[in-house]
């Protein structure tokens, strides 16, 4: 597949009539959620069958939706007091306009590979906070290549900009609209610090030059490959039911069952851990996005715009994780995420207001290589298929090749029936026997 680039250019929000251009010498500071996030930019690909709207169509509502999320129209920068934050001086997106020499469907279904790269714009030393690029094939399909700066938003709030965009590309108003205060997240006075937050959140910068260097030492990042996994609906029915079938000695979980994404995950944690061939003796853990709109009291609404995330840890020993059966690992994730509720998150806003200098974020998406630890990043709630330009929403979408092994994603396949894909970047030599158990329900326990 060669993509040629017809055209790159900056566009900036477009006012109706009726709206009176704000001013562009204000700023919005970052909140302690935007402070500990992963300050990168993250890709996501989508697929449109013809028919499909026009590239100017599809620029004109991005121009319509910025006009609403300014925030990504702006661009990082400091205030006076050189605190972070954004400015919103509506300096623009990068819209590039692309063709491809083939059909779609003779580069369908897409593989997670460097040859995604050329379907958006290039993720370093960027300073726009969105990049889109629409790549034509011959047949009449789109795709769209979509970057966003994680700064500015995490995925629940990045999503709901998606759905606006395609509001906006079929006339209709924007709705909900975006709620852009992020100075809602006040510490206490005195504040209540009853969680450890160094070493989870925050880690000292002797810690991540030492992690840097123990990193460059092992594997070349060249032996990662990134593999994708397609889980039924049956496989993942019967995966659930065997993870939550010691729940009748969990009082305290009232005897549900596990949801599908525990029960996933901790499979998954289980499986590429065997695959990795660790030490028995080694510590493990998992790191799980937690959405505070529904965990902060009171409750955050839905259209915040910003990040309001932290994470969930679950740890174990590779010996319990692997001897002990799948409720076990399930059962450690569903405590840890539990744990991150009301008063967890109050806790850290108390924390990251008063931390010590020395400490920055744990989130770093320069790491290229988790292993003994995984991370999950989880896309199965948001509605990323409702993106509609105005001639039907995807067929298709997925995170662009981030190989970085040991970050998962999850995403609800393009089929429609409940099933889910994953992907799953691991190091070569580990693959074969990752691809021989992941469909297993009792391989592990053999």
């Amino acid at each position: 597949m060669k993509v040629k680039i017809e055209s790159s250019n900056i566009i900036k929000p477009f006012y109706e009539d009726n709206i009176i251009p704000p001013s562009t010498r204000t700023y919005i500071p970052l909140s302690v959620f935007d402070k500990v996030t992963y300050e990168a930019q993250i890709a996501i690909i989508y697929a449109y069958r013809p028919p499909t709207p026009p590239n100017a169509a599809i620029q004109l509502g991005l121009q319509k939706a910025l006009a609403i999320y300014r925030e990504w129209a702006g661009r990082l920068g400091k205030d006076e007091h050189d605190n972070p934050v954004i400015l919103l001086n509506d300096e623009g997106v990068r819209f590039v306009e692309a063709s491809a020499d083939s059909t779609l469907d003779k580069v369908m279904p897409f593989k997670p590979s460097a040859s995604l790269l050329n379907l958006h714009p290039s993720l370093n030393n960027v300073v726009e906070l969105v990049q889109v690029q629409v790549t034509r094939f011959t047949c009449g399909s789109l795709v769209v290549g979509f970057t966003a700066h994680h700064t500015v938003a995490d995925g629940h709030s990045t999503s709901n900009f998606l759905v606006a965009w395609g509001q906006a590309c079929r006339g209709l108003g924007i709705n909900p609209l975006p709620l852009h205060d992020r100075t809602i997240f006040n510490p206490r006075n005195p504040p209540l610090i009853e969680y450890e937050h160094k070493g989870t959140e925050f880690m000292s910068k002797s810690v991540k030059k030492e992690n840097s260097l123990n990193e460059s030492t092992h594997h070349v990042t060249e032996d990662i490959v990134v593999h994708k996994v397609h889980f039924t609906v049956e496989f993942l029915a019967k995966l659930k039911a065997k993870a939550s079938s010691m729940n009748n000695n969990n009082n305290n979980n009232n005897n549900k069952p596990y949801s599908t994404f525990e029960s996933l995950v901790a499979h998954l944690w289980r499986a590429i851990t065997k695959a990795r061939g660790l030490s028995v003796f080694e510590t493990t853990h998992i790191r799980i996005s937690v959405n505070g709109r529904m965990r902060l009291n009171p409750r955050v609404p839905n259209e915040y715009f910003g990040n309001l995330v932290l994470w969930a840890f679950p740890t174990s020993k590779v010996k319990d994780l692997l001897r002990e059966p799948l409720p076990y690992a399930t059962k450690l994730i569903h405590d840890a995420v539990a744990k991150v509720n009301n008063n967890y998150f109050r806790s850290f806003i108390d924390f990251a207001n008063h931390k010590e200098e020395d400490l920055i974020p744990t989130a770093d998406m320069s790491k290229h290589i988790l292993c003994p630890n995984l991370e999950v990043d989880s896309w199965l709630r948001f509605p990323f298929y409702d993106l509609d330009f105005g001639t039907g929403c995807p067929y298709m979408f997925m995170p662009s090749y981030f190989p970085t092994e040991g970050m998962m994603f999850l995403l609800p396949s393009f089929i429609g029936d409940g099933s889910i894909d994953a992907f799953i970047p691991l190091f070569q030599d580990n693959l074969p026997t990752f691809k021989k158990i992941c469909y297993s329900l009792d391989l592990l326990e053999n």
